[in-house]
């Protein structure tokens, strides 16, 4: 039983420390992994040092090299490398001086000569890329029990990093999440000192122009706008940070309060807009790719045309007069929990977007649909429907997928002129009404909030692409 363990622990070993090893080459993760494992690092290369016995590696590596050597492998290539180099200059009418022409055959040769090593040494089963002493030296610490409790115990992020990177798609999405913050950072950035160098003041657009200096003063000083730039800055994003919002300018009301109860039902919306869009939009698509230049191709494009070019307030107001005031089927404004009150709003707002996704399904399932691959699935004798859905559709999603991608964020953006038509009171509105003060805060804090809505949704378009495409997934491998 002790000797399985013992196995068991050693292939463990050998799994974090190869792990380690990949990592390294990775520089925000080996610096990261520098500081979370100091101590155990620093342990292991210590016993590296005084160990006085070479690893067998490292022999191997030698007597190879040697062996080489004595057989004029080394000066063979570095011969050929010279009458090369020799033909080129005589080709290109060049005059290069000999001793050039030996020194650049003598770096060629060396180069060729290691990666000749290297590739021996891998055809026996022995890593040339990584330290193999230290590798050697720290899966035999790992072996042992006790260094490994000690191990994690003093290097426990060291540990999460490395779990992590063992997995590609966690890996992925932790980068991912990663570079979300140097994004929201740079949203907090842009947005905070376009509504600092705006000409408009909040003191005095809030109080009044009959408002004493007095007054304006100590309401600038009250909400910190009296700080320079840096410092209203920094107390932006230690409020964003610390997830304590403040108080909006107007009202003087809690933000966290404000977006809690606005940014669902904009998010309701725009869910409910994206799936009619890709619903109508894949249906349609597929239909005119399949029969292409048909009457219904020819309607369903011009349709297409007219939705792109409708502006939503406009089809907002029609519906609103036809199924609301005239027919009464529909309520004119969007109420709570009553989910008739969302199918208008849902159904403007993604009008547009379902027309941009039919002619991107289109245009992409007719490049697919004349490969070699759907007449080999036709000549095998596979149904129409199969070939369509299993052959072109599924071929033909990347880019399909990529327009959804973006068209979540424009409707998150174009969801302000929807939320006035319906008197929907969402974030879109909300950050529309306080940009007006400007009310900074306010707006900084929504604008946050949808950036990271938006950037979820990239990440999981991403995450889709490796399901849909083999060739991606196997990059992931590598990743």
């Amino acid at each position: 039983m002790n000797g399985t363990e013992n196995t068991g622990l050693q292939h463990l070993a050998v799994q974090i420390v190869t792990t380690y090893e990949r990592m390294k080459r990775n520089a925000a993760y080996r610096v990261l992994s520098l500081i979370f494992g100091c101590i155990t690092l620093v342990i292991v290369k210590l016993v590296q040092m005084a160990s006085k016995e070479k690893n067998t590696a490292r022999i191997r590596r030698d007597q190879l090299y040697k062996e080489l050597v004595n057989q004029g492998e080394l000066a063979a290539l570095q011969e050929e490398a010279a009458q090369q180099i020799r033909r080129k200059n005589q080709f290109f009418n060049k005059n290069v001086p000999e001793s050039e022409i030996q020194r650049q055959a003598e770096k060629i040769g060396l180069q060729e000569f290691e990666e000749k090593v290297n590739r021996l040494l891998e055809n026996e089963g022995i890593d040339a890329s990584t330290n193999s002493e230290f590798h050697d030296t720290f899966v035999a610490l790992l072996s042992k029990m006790p260094f490994f409790v000690f191990s994690v115990i003093v290097s426990f992020p060291m540990y999460i990093l490395v779990a992590i990177y063992m997995q590609p798609y966690i890996k992925f999405t932790v980068d991912r999440m990663a570079m979300l913050v140097f994004v929201l950072f740079g949203v907090i950035f842009l947005v905070f000192s376009i509504l600092y160098i705006s000409p408009s003041d909040p003191a005095v657009n809030i109080l009044g122009d009959k408002a004493t200096p007095e007054k304006v003063e100590q309401f600038r000083e009250i909400y910190g706008l009296n700080k320079p730039y840096l410092g209203q800055f920094l107390d932006t994003v230690k409020r964003i940070a610390t997830f304590d919002l403040g108080r909006s300018f107007v009202g003087n009301e809690n933000i966290n309060e404000a977006i809690a109860r606005k940014f669902p039902v904009t998010m309701q919306l725009a869910l409910c807009s994206i799936s009619w869009a890709i619903l109508a939009g894949i249906a349609v698509g597929v239909v005119s790719a399949i029969r292409q230049y048909s009457a219904f191709d020819n309607i369903s494009m011009l349709v297409v045309l007219l939705a792109l070019s409708i502006p939503h307030f406009w089809l907002g107001l029609v519906l609103v007069l036809n199924f609301s005031i005239k027919l009464g089927w529909l309520p004119a404004i969007y109420k709570a929990g009553e989910w008739k009150s969302m199918l208008m709003p849902a159904f403007v707002l993604g009008t547009g977007y379902a027309a941009g996704i039919a002619r991107m399904t289109r245009s992409s399932m007719l490049e697919v649909k004349s490969s070699d691959y759907v007449m080999t699935a036709r000549a095998k004798g596979l149904s129409e429907r199969a070939v369509t859905f299993r052959h072109i559709l599924s071929n033909a999603l990347i880019p399909i997928i990529t327009m959804v991608g973006m068209q979540f964020g424009g409707i998150v953006a174009g969801a302000p002129t929807t939320e006035k038509v319906f008197g929907i009171s969402g974030i879109g509105i909300y950050i529309v009404e306080k940009e007006f003060v400007p009310d900074t805060p306010a707006v900084v804090a929504s604008v946050v909030y949808c950036s990271v809505a938006i950037s979820l949704a990239n990440l999981l378009v991403d995450i889709l692409y490796t399901f849909i495409d083999p060739r991606i997934k196997t990059r992931l491998k590598d990743y």
